[in-house]
């Protein structure tokens, strides 16, 4: 089979952003022709913008101009994105893919209102497996959204028609919800990457409940770097939303230079030999990087994904569609109605039992995963054809879960990846999992594995863009000099706060280095100065809620400035009061300090 048409113009979010930015009149003649290419019997959507709202959105566009703000001021301006019918959108149903339930919405979830606040552009509500119940994408009346790839085969769900979307190119990204492995499983499925986030670090007001206490809304993107950029606008603490988190922001930035990965000891891909294949290509993959692979027992995330579908976990599915399970059962489908009826037969007690092994299953994860960077799966470990899953979908929709159920119910993040392909040409990706707040780690391993891996982006023929990474939100970027500069005794102030390496380079030429006197450790000051060159810095991430601590133990004459690097870029770093260079040596010469030490030692 042939994969479905991708749209002729694929772009990213950078160069949507550029194709919009020169007129703001130039805009409904752009959306027209968007909207028209659509085809209105694709399975993906559940509806299509209408003229009148893309006009409303535009409108809001160009009173922003007349304030006397331009496109640079928005992130996503112009950016057309599309959004799962369980998220609410203004002047769109929200179906949730059950005709009997819809509504109009009245008000943006609090996810969309960030996103079109930066300029985006809501197209269209896709298509899911009903009540987000599934990873098939195959339970919904609207229909079975296909594989990009291969139209026999399913597109994985919940978030089906959303990856599809983005997988053709018909949109730079979209929105997805994600509980059991829907913001994953489909990404995989259609060579897409899709981010699962923490827990609560994305709002859910304005979101159809499938699973409260475990939902989380996700992005799907062609590019790591596009994820992230959404991700960094939708993201943040909602007030509304009593599951809402605020970020502690003490997570590292980046993952260990010696990049150590979980694997489970015993992989499962009930038989099929193509995408273990394909697996064990991507693991050659990641150690030809320089990433260390580590078995490690895989017995409790096995246990704890078996809990939430076998145990009292699916009472919160009961609880969230309970009434229309008991006014319109016949609208429901067959699948997701058996589902959700079983939640019925637990009692209080079980709930409460089934969230005590929750913790004791949660804890032994993390600990398991506290000596590694990330945990490293098959994002699923089969896939079947939508005939095939017409006969088993229970059965086939929990191997397809292998992987992904376990993720929420242990307070984990997740980012889902392109991987080597299977030998029939279907994608199998592979997913990344890490503790709660590692977003941002995953995200930058997710750049450089994107990179090395040559593969067109989605189902279309674009190649991957030169990365244009987001500088993480949450962070300190601090400029040190001397004792706490890599293999100097006071760099593990740093690595013990989760700061992490970013680069080696100089300030500007307007500084001076001096070997302060009776310092112990041995300690350089930097200070601007008539007789400057540009001094070797080495250029740490400190999480925002670390930095305190690290200053607080920065001693006098020392503190905590601006520096201006040779590039112009500004920055934290040391700098050094003017009493204490009286009777200090001037080193600026040396042009470093590690320079300077190993000169000063082989005199």
């Amino acid at each position: 089979m042939m994969p479905l048409s991708s749209s002729p113009g694929v772009m990213t979010l950078d160069e949507w952003k550029q194709f919009c930015s020169h007129s703001v009149d130039a805009l409904s003649d752009i959306y027209r022709q968007l909207i028209n290419g659509f085809d209105k019997q694709d399975p993906a959507w559940i509806s299509c913008a209408s003229k009148e709202l893309i006009d409303s959105q535009i409108a809001q566009l160009s009173a922003w101009l007349k304030e006397g703000k331009s496109p640079h001021d928005f992130a996503l301006w112009g950016v057309p994105f599309a959004v799962k019918d369980n998220i609410d959108v203004v002047g769109f149903e929200t179906t949730a893919a059950c005709p009997a339930f819809a509504y109009l919405a009245e008000k943006d979830a609090t996810v969309v209102a960030k996103l079109k606040a930066a300029g985006a552009i809501v197209v269209g509500k896709t298509n899911l497996d009903q009540f987000a119940t599934g990873l098939v994408g195959t339970r919904s009346p609207y229909g079975a959204v296909p594989n990009t790839f291969d139209a026999r085969y399913v597109s994985g769900g919940s978030s089906s028609g959303s990856a599809s979307v983005v997988a053709r190119g018909l949109v730079p990204f979209a929105l997805g919800t994600d509980t059991a492995g829907s913001g994953r499983v489909p990404a995989g499925f259609n060579n897409i990457v899709g981010l699962k986030p923490t827990k609560g670090w994305f709002s859910a007001s304005g979101v159809v409940p499938a699973c409260r206490l475990n939902d989380t809304v996700s992005v799907f993107a062609l590019t790591v770097d596009d994820a992230a950029k959404v991700a960094s606008i939708a993201g943040g603490f909602d007030a509304e939303d009593a599951y809402s988190r605020r970020n502690p922001f003490t997570a590292p930035a980046r993952f260990s230079v010696k990049l150590r990965l979980a694997v489970p000891d015993r992989l499962e891909f009930f038989g099929d030999e193509l995408s273990e294949a394909a697996f064990a290509k991507s693991l050659t993959r990641l150690e030809a990087l320089g990433v260390q692979c580590v078995a490690v027992d895989f017995t409790p995330f096995r246990q704890l994904a078996e809990q939430l579908y076998a145990g009292a976990w699916v009472a919160e599915r009961t609880v969230a569609v309970g009434d229309t399970l008991a006014r319109f059962p016949e609208a429901m489908d067959p699948t997701v109605r058996g589902i959700v009826e079983g939640g019925r037969r637990f009692s209080a007690c079980d709930a409460w039992q089934a969230e005590y092994t929750r913790a004791t299953l949660a804890r032994e994860i993390n600990s398991v995963l506290a000596g590694f960077d990330a945990l490293v799966v098959p994002t699923s470990p089969t896939i079947h054809t939508i005939d095939e899953m017409a006969e088993e979908p229970v059965r086939y929709n929990s191997q397809f879960g292998t992987y992904t159920n376990f993720t929420n119910l242990a307070d984990l993040s997740a980012l889902a990846l392109p991987g080597d392909f299977r030998a029939d040409g279907l994608p199998a990706g592979i997913t990344l999992i890490a503790p709660a707040w590692h977003d941002a780690a995953l995200a930058d391993f997710g750049r450089l594995w994107q990179q090395a891996l040559p593969l067109p982006l989605g189902a279309t023929s674009k190649a991957l863009p030169i990365s244009t990474p987001v500088a993480a939100q949450g962070f300190v970027r601090l400029a040190v000099v001397g004792a706490h500069l890599r293999g100097q005794p006071l760099n593990f102030q740093l690595t013990t706060r989760n700061a992490v390496f970013v680069e080696e380079t100089t300030t500007d030429a307007s500084y001076q280095l001096y070997a302060l006197a009776n310092t112990t450790p041995p300690k350089p000051g930097l200070a601007r100065g008539d007789r400057g060159q540009p001094i070797v810095v080495e250029l740490w991430d400190v999480p925002l809620a670390r930095f305190g601590e690290l200053v607080a133990e920065v001693p006098a004459p020392l503190g905590i400035g601006s520096l201006t690097l040779h590039d112009g870029r500004q920055v934290k770093g040391f700098i050094c009061e003017p009493y204490a260079l009286a009777d200090a040596t001037d080193i600026t010469s040396w042009g470093g300090w590690k320079a300077w030490l190993a000169r000063h030692h082989s005199a």
